[in-house]
């Protein structure tokens, strides 16, 4: 059997454990230390608009903690792209709100700006202002965030990005994350960097971060004994995480490059073969990391799906994923409100996300064209 080629899988760098062992070496093995206030420097300086960065245990830590400031509490709605992994939506339900579930817009596979506006009109029209927006940066793709944050602006909702995808991607030439009123970054393993799982809130002030720091590591009071005026969590990251972070701050433009050297990859395959297509940005406005590359599959034309050609890359050890099934489909989910057509329920039956690793080899790629060259 061949070795498996992974959808996306991590991608060291080699300085990592130069980061680590300076942490063992030094004893900084808390949740604090040089590498958590270097990594977060590192992002700031990467981001380069002025944010402040808080580094916690998960992408899901950081909107949850992002909700608790933007006032979410019991009862509250708040509006959540569709078209999203689970931890996007989860958060809103830890504290008691409820999801709203906006559909996506063909370009970008992200919150349709229209159907946004439609289901505020909506809701207000019910009573509830949404507290927050949480668009998503698909598979690194940029959302429409002109038009969504004219649509925010003019209710007055603030918007959280989640950019868990997106470390890397601008819109308009400004980074993915700095758009909103808070923004959620993840360090999970199979991102464009990793930290072996983390993430981060971005802030706009040091007041923003100081809170997110204080929640994340129990809200403990300023006393010299165990005081607690608030419920805390234990969000935050570890220095010897951040250390790996700090390993990979050094490779991630390489890696960003790498990924979208394999997203061209695809689109030299696919540009011959009727009835697929290559997800791209819609025009210069948007720039991919091409966290993954995907595919749609117009059955109709090539004769087979997505599910046929998973199962052809699957036989030869190669690993493939259906796009994300909509939140407003999921069991856990079907019960909330939702609003717009069928654009993301019609991208998640026809769509195939291809392997799209930073450390994929000459031969995973030659093996990858043998199952295409078989299955087209």
């Amino acid at each position: 059997m061949n070795s498996k080629i992974w959808l996306s899988s991590p991608h060291m760098g080699g300085k990592e454990q130069d980061f680590i062992k300076e942490a063992f070496d030094t004893n900084w093995v808390a949740p604090l230390g040089p590498n958590v206030a270097g990594f977060e420097n590192d992002l700031e300086s990467f981001l380069g608009e002025n944010v402040q960065i808080a580094v916690l245990s998960s992408g899901t830590a950081a909107l949850h903690l992002a909700l608790i400031q933007l006032g979410v509490n019991a009862g509250d709605e708040v509006i959540c792209q569709s078209f999203t992994f689970s931890a996007s939506a989860n958060p809103i339900v830890y504290l008691g709100a409820i999801p709203i579930f906006i559909d996506s817009e063909p370009e970008t596979w992200n919150m349709c700006p229209v159907a946004l506006e439609e289901a505020i009109k909506d809701r207000i029209s019910k009573g509830k202002t949404p507290k927050a927006i949480i668009p998503v940066h698909l598979y690194g793709m940029p959302a429409k965030m002109d038009e969504i944050l004219s649509v925010a602006g003019k209710y007055n909702i603030p918007v959280l990005e989640d950019s868990a995808e997106s470390l890397g991607s601008t819109y308009k030439g400004k980074a993915c994350g700095t758009f909103g009123k808070f923004a959620a970054l993840s360090f999970n393993g199979n991102k464009i960097i990793t930290t072996s799982g983390g993430g981060a809130l971005v802030c706009k002030t040091k007041a923003e971060k100081d809170k997110t720091v204080f929640l994340a590591t129990q809200a403990r009071d300023n006393a010299p004994h165990y005081q607690h005026s608030e419920i805390g969590y234990n969000y935050r990251l570890s220095n010897i995480s951040a250390g790996i972070g700090r390993g990979q701050m050094i490779v991630l433009s390489s890696h960003i490059k790498s990924r979208q050297k394999m997203h061209d990859f695809y689109v030299d395959y696919f540009k011959n073969i009727k009835g697929v297509e290559v997800f791209n940005e819609p025009n210069s406005d948007f720039s991919s990391n091409h966290w993954l590359s995907c595919i749609l599959i117009d059955q109709s034309v090539v004769g087979k799906n997505r599910e046929d050609l998973r199962l052809a890359l699957e036989k030869e050890n190669i690993e493939s994923r259906p796009l994300w099934k909509p939140m407003h489909l999921q069991p856990i989910f079907e019960k909330y409100p939702y609003y717009g057509g069928n654009v993301c329920e019609k991208l998640f039956e026809n769509g195939l996300c291809l392997p799209s690793g930073s450390n994929l080899s000459e031969q995973d790629k030659n093996r990858i064209l043998e199952v295409f060259d078989r299955f087209f």
